[in-house]
């Protein structure tokens, strides 16, 4: 012993607490299988997202030329770019031009089938490989023979139209041979998600289609491949200001290969940062097993804490001891989930590398293992410190007698410092390092609450319980007792139990509107089909042969056009600083309009419509979520540039807009004279009487009358936007799965720290006549009571959460989805109470004689 007090009093208490911690550890990790567990789950999770995220972007930084089709990209919607300008961007590189527009192709057999064509050059592709089956020459795929102009179609078409390579289609007043399958693009991701099938024609063709016409949803792509000795960002950005200088009014969407796909980008950072999230919830739901951990664990110490104190240690002492084993099991389990999340991109990329659409390339990112490590260790200690902290002024005696009283001590006030340190460290790296610091701060926020609610109905129910009157029923009074007894486990189970119900149900609720929204029933009032690229000359005509096809049916007709916002109360779209929810706006061209009435679907919540003869400067209405994310207001000037040109325009309204009904809308509506004599086309929808299509008719006959119309199924849109979500509700669903698995194994944690009392009770129990039947149904019913208001509770907070997730952040209706919600809460239950009675099952099964000797 007096060695011992002679280290205790040496100045290296750093040194001396891991030595002392390290010789704890050789007697092996028991109690702490849920600890370490816990933490590699959350680490796991984070890592993993983390590093697949990083691969993902270095894929597409890595691949951005290959991705964009050449070093910079100008494009332009319903309009070519004048000889000027294609001379201008020749001049300065190799230059590749593609135009993609819808269309009807339509089979020998008569099948018809929405497309996405592309029509190329004979430069195409310039970077990466376009992969075919068979593979051909591009001369020789595209080229006209026979009477039929080349092409290469998606194998979906094929399927979709029982179609061969060899066969035939039509599509507008041209005709096709499908002389190979596209299996890859290079350039595919750089153009978006399509509603069709890719179908892959010569410039030449496109035109031959007659699908062509002034005002035409055409997208026209510009790519120019720079010499390589100006093949740097200096060399690209030079350029593009030249460009811009050269046709200021030209309206150029520009893309450099540093951002091939931004809104891809933005959109893979928004999820992970989701993902992310949903991983620190994991880590949190993992915290309250840490701190169960630590707490048994100190509980089981108090002898050696009594020695430790007796011989010479400090309260400081103690704490550095415990303190370090904290953080080295810590360090052990965030390392393990470190390993295992570091190995997700190289697994996703073995196991799915060639179904993946998307450049992964798989690597260590030691800089989101760092990150991950850190959210571990700090999510630890945030959690151990205050069942860490009761030891240090605790005296012997009554560390000796807590084995039989367990008291509540207030930590330290430095010790409390301490913790806040820590809590605000791990909050600032939260919200300090997300791509979207406002849902980080709500995430934080909700967090704190959750916690303090969760603390609070254990306190309530541990309240009820003391003051209910006592009952005749002995299991019924015994389960109350257990309930609101000192070392009760209900703080820990409503904890553990509590969090991982309430993330469970958010997922389920989310995960439910999202499938009702997508792939579920239309609404009531959804059209049928839309049909675009209607010639602004036969609108009025095609409007009265819908109506002679389908009797009965609303018809609603608006022009379109397309425009970019070029600047905004004087200043540059470029320079804006809009909010993350209305940013989309100021990325690309958007549809517009102009009508002298108020369109369908909106209401006008600031200013006044325009007259229906008003005749003078142009006039523009805002959507008002739009309108505010990007700080406008009544009065301020938008300038649109539309067609290559210009158009100043003065916000004279702002409306709310149904985007629920699938109606047409636009979030920006011009007045009548404001386009005036500018070739557009125009958009119609049909919807049927009870909201139900037909079974092709419709598509065919106006295939037949208007070839170069192009119809629009509704419900196929929806199947592919459905599809797309489905997937990302999958991801969700993974990631969620670990804070789900962490939290039964806290809930598992908590219900075997409390083992030691169970087996106590249950032998004093049975000692004084109680049955094995007796003592199961007390506890059974202990924990059915606390897993019923724990279940509520987390029914209640995760179908808040879902609420405002769905309807604030995805903008979409809200429908709670009851069912969900029941199972939820029968699933916590049968977990409550089998995890519960099965630890109940072996302190039954103690014998009671060996127990009795030790008491």
């Amino acid at each position: 012993m007096s060695a011992v007090a002679e280290s205790f009093a040496k100045p290296n208490a750093v040194a001396l607490s891991l030595r002392y911690a390290l010789r704890e550890l050789r007697g092996g990790l028991r109690g702490f299988y849920v600890f370490i567990t816990c933490i590699a789950l959350g680490v796991m999770a984070i890592a993993g997202v983390g590093s697949v995220s990083a691969s993902l972007s270095d894929g597409l930084a890595r691949e951005g030329r290959t991705l964009l089709g050449g070093d910079v990209s100008f494009v332009l919607f319903q309009r070519e770019a004048k000889p000027e300008e294609v001379a201008f961007l020749r001049s300065r590189g190799t230059l590749s031009a593609a135009a993609t527009l819808r269309g009807m192709a339509r089979s020998a057999d008569g099948k018809l089938a929405l497309v996405e064509m592309k029509a190329v050059d004979n430069t195409y592709p310039m970077l990466g490989k376009l992969k075919l089956a068979p593979q051909l020459e591009m001369s020789d795929l595209l080229a006209e023979r026979d009477g039929a102009f080349g092409a290469a179609a998606d194998p979906t078409l094929l399927a979709r139209l029982s179609l061969k390579t060899g066969d035939r289609v039509t599509i507008g007043s041209a005709t096709f041979q499908i002389r190979s399958t596209v299996e890859a693009e290079p350039d595919k991701l750089a153009g978006g998600i399509g509603f069709g099938p890719r179908f892959l024609i010569s410039e030449a063709a496109l035109r031959a289609t007659g699908l062509i016409q002034p005002g035409s949803l055409v997208r026209w792509a510009y790519r120019v491949k720079l010499p390589e000795a100006a093949n740097n960002e200096r060399a690209t950005e030079g350029f593009i200001a030249d460009a811009r200088s050269a046709a200021p009014q030209a309206g150029w969407e520009v893309r450099s290969r540093s951002n091939a796909s931004p809104q891809l980008e933005r959109n893979i950072n928004r999820f992970t940062q989701f993902l992310t999230l949903v991983g620190l919830a994991a880590l949190l739901v993992g915290g309250v097993g840490v701190a169960n951990a630590v707490k048994s664990h100190i509980d089981r110490k108090l002898e050696v804490i009594a020695a430790f104190k007796a011989v010479g240690a400090t309260g400081r002492d103690v704490f550095g001891i415990y303190l370090a084993q904290v953080v080295l099991l810590a360090a052990i389990g965030s390392v393990i989930g470190l390993a295992l999340g570091a190995a997700m991109p190289f697994a996703i990329v073995g196991l799915f590398g060639k179904l993946l659409p998307l450049p992964v390339v798989p690597a260590v990112h030691t800089d989101e293992l760092a990150l991950s490590f850190l959210y571990g260790l700090l999510t630890a200690l945030a959690f151990g410190l205050w069942p860490l902290a009761r030891v240090h002024d605790v005296p012997v005696a009554a560390l000796f007698r807590d084995t039989i009283s367990s008291e509540w001590h207030r930590p330290r006030a430095s010790y409390l410092v301490f913790m806040a340190v820590v809590i605000a460290l791990l909050i600032t790296v939260v919200i300090g390092l997300s791509f979207d610091r406002r849902i980080a701060a709500v995430f934080v926020a909700s967090s704190v609450v959750v916690f303090a609610l969760l603390r609070g109905i254990a306190a309530l129910l541990m309240t009820i319980a003391r003051r209910l009157p006592r009952t005749r029923l002995p299991m019924l009074r015994l389960a109350i007792a257990n309930i609101h007894r000192p070392g009760a486990l209900t703080p820990s189970v409503v904890l553990s139990l509590g969090l991982g119900l309430a993330v469970l149900v958010t997922i389920t609720q989310i995960d439910g509107n999202l499938r009702r929204q997508f792939l579920a029933a239309l609404p009531d009032q959804a059209p049928s089909f839309f049909f675009i690229d209607i010639p602004s000359a036969q609108a009025e005509q095609f409007d009265g042969y819908l109506r002679q096809i389908a009797p009965g049916a609303r018809i609603d007709d608006v022009p379109m056009l397309r425009g970019r916002i070029v600047a905004a109360r004087g200043v540059r779209a470029e320079e804006l600083k809009p909010t993350t929810d209305s940013e989309w706006v100021l990325q690309s061209d958007r549809g517009l309009t102009y009508t002298a009435e108020l369109p369908k679907g909106s209401k006008v919540v600031e200013g006044e419509w325009w007259r229906a003869d008003y005749s003078g400067p142009p006039l523009v209405s805002l959507e008002k979520k739009i309108a505010d994310g990007l700080g406008l207001k009544l009065g301020d000037e938008v300038v649109v540039n539309v067609l290559g040109r210009d158009i100043p325009a003065k916000i004279s309204n702002l409306r709310t807009i149904d985007w629920q009904g699938l109606g047409i809308n636009f979030v920006l509506v011009f007045s009548p004279n404001a386009f005036k004599g500018a070739p557009h086309t125009h958009i119609a929808t049909l919807t049927e009487a009870g909201g139900k299509a037909g079974d092709g008719k419709i598509i065919k006959e106006v295939a037949d009358a208007y070839p170069m119309v192009t119809s629009v199924r509704v419900r196929e849109v929806m199947e592919t936007v459905g599809s797309v979500v489905t997937n990302l509700a999958l991801a969700i669903r993974g990631a969620s799965a670990v804070t789900l698995i962490s939290a039964i194994l806290v809930l598992g944690g908590a219900l075997a720290a409390g083992h030691r009392h169970r087996v106590y009770d249950a032998v004093i129990l049975k000692t004084l006549g109680a049955t094995r039947l007796r003592l199961l149904g007390a506890y059974a019913l202990e924990y059915l009571l606390i897993g019923l208001a724990t279940a509520v509770f987390g029914v209640i907070a995760g179908s808040i959460a879902a609420w405002l997730i769905v309807t604030r952040l995805m903008t979409l209706s809200f429908v709670w989805q009851a069912g969900s919600a029941a199972g939820v809460v029968a699933a916590a239950l049968v977990v409550t109470v089998g995890l519960g009675l099965a630890g109940t099952l072996l302190a039954l099964n103690k014998k009671p004689a060996t127990v009795l000797r030790n008491l």
